[in-house]
């Protein structure tokens, strides 16, 4: 298992270009599911944890992935498709892989999936997805850590989700598709994720509109031709890169990201007196300030600040000048990384679901633990900023899953950060190691 070391102190000077999302692209992926006349071809495939995690569920169910002329690129054929279960193996290590219900009870009505697993940030029950397929016209069966999923026909129905629900929202619109007659989804999730996928099953045949922000109308169709589509960039990786120019007191310019997702962190750094600069709609200058101002913080669904970047403003804010408010509203357990920013110096108090930050001068390296996906970014983050000592950051498996070869893009803006094994002190490599060499494991 490998850890991430990390000299800070230094800011980070540079460019650089964003990857595709991870958000986006899981769910285009196992919509490939529904196309079984054509290869389908998906372009700006980060190489991720939870991306390999897909792939082999797919795999499992009889699809076939070929070699592409493109490192980002996925060519998946699944006429051959036979299996209906999603094993607990695969869907314990990621809650997205339910979102095969959506599909294989669109295209060959019936479905058996274990009830999913993934960042230990909350309870996340699929409870939604599951009564939207009930009014679909399907039969749901929960027993033994599976749920069963099958139908003679599924027909459109008004779908009423009580709070929004990306996962819920995509599932459903994906066994729409293929539906008899039309669904409507009221407080349908808003994210831009969600928007890529729609265009992608559009592109594809469908015939898919968001009629209001939070209204989606989905028209079933008889069948979809072709699935050929490239992947938004990740907003979350952008923002996360964001925050490390302003917590290192940087000069980034970041490229192939999409400025209009990235308006409620833009909005929040520029409160902090961090100086943003749009260069156009897919670049943007981030200048760290010598001196941070504190600044609350509230989660919510999109467009609102969102939750997957609260434990990294939540390093940001360790170093600001006063006091802050930062307040979880979407999932019930993600202050997980707050025990380990204390570590490092933070001064942090939880009561319920909001976090009281107050700034310190510094931080100190230490040997740190993450939990999840975020507060892996967070400590490493923070780690950037320690500016006395080595930062140790143990599980990165947890990164891995959700960014892409982060340490070499934060080496190439001058960091001094490297991947170690757990049980060894230098850098895996097979030549002198000297502190500061990037090397990827082979589940990098």
């Amino acid at each position: 298992m490998d850890k991430m070391v990390i000299e800070g102190g230094f800011p980070l000077v540079g460019e650089v270009s964003i990857s595709g999302s991870k958000n986006a692209s899981l769910p285009i992926i196992v919509s490939s599911i529904m196309f079984d006349e054509f290869d389908c071809e998906i372009e700006n495939v980060p190489d991720l944890e939870d991306i390999k995690t897909i792939k082999k569920l797919l795999i499992s169910l009889g699809a076939v992935i070929k070699k592409s002329d493109a490192a980002d690129k996925l060519v998946i054929n699944t006429s051959g498709i036979n299996n209906f279960d999603a094993p607990y193996d695969l869907v314990k290590t990621m809650r997205a892989s339910v979102l095969v219900l959506g599909p294989l009870i669109a295209k060959y009505k019936r479905a058996r999936v274990s009830l999913p697993g993934g960042c230990a940030i909350g309870a996340r029950p699929i409870d939604f997805h599951l009564n939207a397929l009930k009014q679909l016209g399907a039969t749901v069966k929960v027993d033994h850590g599976y749920v069963e999923v099958f139908a003679d026909k599924l027909k459109g129905a008004v779908i009423n989700f009580p709070i929004p629900s990306v996962t819920g929202t995509e599932n459903v619109i994906m066994a729409a598709v293929l539906a008899e007659g039309t669904t409507i989804i009221k407080n349908a999730a808003r994210e831009p994720e969600i928007d890529d996928m729609i265009i992608a099953l559009n592109n594809g045949g469908a015939d898919i509109k968001r009629i209001e922000p939070s209204v989606i109308s989905v028209r079933g169709v008889k069948k979809l031709s072709r699935l050929c589509h490239r992947v938004l960039p990740d907003r979350i990786e952008a923002g996360t890169f964001m925050v490390a120019s302003a917590i290192t007191k940087g000069d980034i310019v970041l490229k192939n990201l999409n400025v209009h997702h990235l308006k409620s962190v833009i909005d929040k750094l520029s409160e902090a007196g961090v100086k943003i600069i749009i260069n156009s709609s897919n670049s943007i200058r981030v200048k760290g300030s010598k001196t941070i101002k504190s600044v609350d913080i509230s989660t919510a669904p999109y467009p609102d600040f969102p939750t997957d970047m609260q434990a990294q403003i939540m390093s940001l804010m360790t170093l600001s000048g006063g006091l802050c408010v930062i307040t979880e509203n979407v999932f019930e357990n993600r202050f997980m990384h707050v025990a380990e920013l204390i570590r490092l110096g933070a001064n942090i108090k939880v009561r319920n679901n909001f976090a009281i930050v107050k700034g310190v001068k510094k931080l100190s390296g230490a040997e740190v633990m993450a939990t999840d996906l975020r507060a892996s970014a967070s400590l490493v983050l923070a780690g950037l900023a320690s500016s006395d000592g080595l930062t140790t950051v143990s599980r990165i498996y947890h990164l891995d899953r959700g960014y892409e070869r982060m340490e070499k893009k934060l080496t190439a803006l001058g960091a001094i950060i490297s991947r170690v094994k757990a049980n060894d002190i230098s850098p895996v490599t097979d030549e002198e190691p000297k502190f500061g060499d990037v090397v990827c494991s082979k589940t990098a």
